[in-house]
């Protein structure tokens, strides 16, 4: 099962588990924030977007503080799989689960709209369904998604091979033109040392059927539903 964490100001909560459950035949469940527990039988966890607490300090700030991030901690330390989309890579960034930081966009606007990401390299749990190279196409919403970290450690990520996601064009082109925020190295997706975190900006969940937004998200959730299933739905 997938436990889909859910915060006071949550908003793609119940999205992100419909493409879970009822496009990818994943069993998923909203679990509530003030939990201190992660239900038995879960094998993956989905921190989604949304405005947790409001967005009243830092993005994410106040969320890492909720009783369910330490069960998430605990969770992500002995190897289990999460996912963090949009608010839920801040609350990542926040609770010391990805290195780095999610700040203002660099123009100071809140920013809504189709974008392309090169997927840097195809790994489980969450790019195994793509390839190295692929460009997805996917939706954005955010006011704080540029991704920001010291020269030192962006190069220690480069050189790890941690950014999985990047902003690229259509023809998967990285230039400061195709870059929606400012994040720096085009950042638009990281993963943890152990590679069993990952935070992105961008929305699958709202991309997974050809009618709504198209269906390139299948291959981040699709990945993790076939890491924690042991099949391809």
């Amino acid at each position: 099962m997938l436990s889909v964490i859910q915060f006071p100001g949550s908003n793609d909560d119940r999205d992100t588990r419909f493409a879970l459950k009822s496009v990818l035949a994943c069993d998923a469940e909203l679990i509530w924030h003030k939990q201190g527990e992660l239900p038995a039988g879960t094998s993956g966890v989905v921190i989604p977007g949304g405005f947790s607490y409001g967005d009243y300090l830092r993005c994410g700030a106040m969320a890492r503080y909720s009783p369910v991030m330490a069960a998430v901690r605990r969770f992500a330390d002995a190897g289990g799989p999460v996912l963090g989309i949009c608010n839920g890579f801040q609350v990542l960034c926040e609770s010391g689960l990805l290195p780095g930081a999610l700040i203002r966009n660099h123009h100071l606007h809140f920013v809504c709209q189709r974008v392309h990401v090169r997927v840097e390299q195809a790994l489980a749990p969450f790019t195994s369904r793509s390839r190295a190279g692929a460009v997805l196409r996917l939706p954005i919403k955010h006011g704080e998604g540029a991704y920001f970290a010291s020269p030192e450690l962006l190069g220690r990520l480069e050189a790890e091979g941690r950014v999985l996601l990047r902003y690229c064009d259509a023809d998967g082109n990285v230039s400061p033109a195709s870059n929606p925020n400012g994040s720096l190295g085009n950042v638009a997706g990281l993963l943890n040392q152990a590679g069993n975190v990952m935070g992105l900006m961008p929305h699958p969940e709202h991309a997974v059927e050809a009618d709504f937004g198209g269906r390139d998200g299948r291959a981040i959730l699709g990945s993790l539903v076939d890491a924690v299933t042991g099949g391809h739905s």
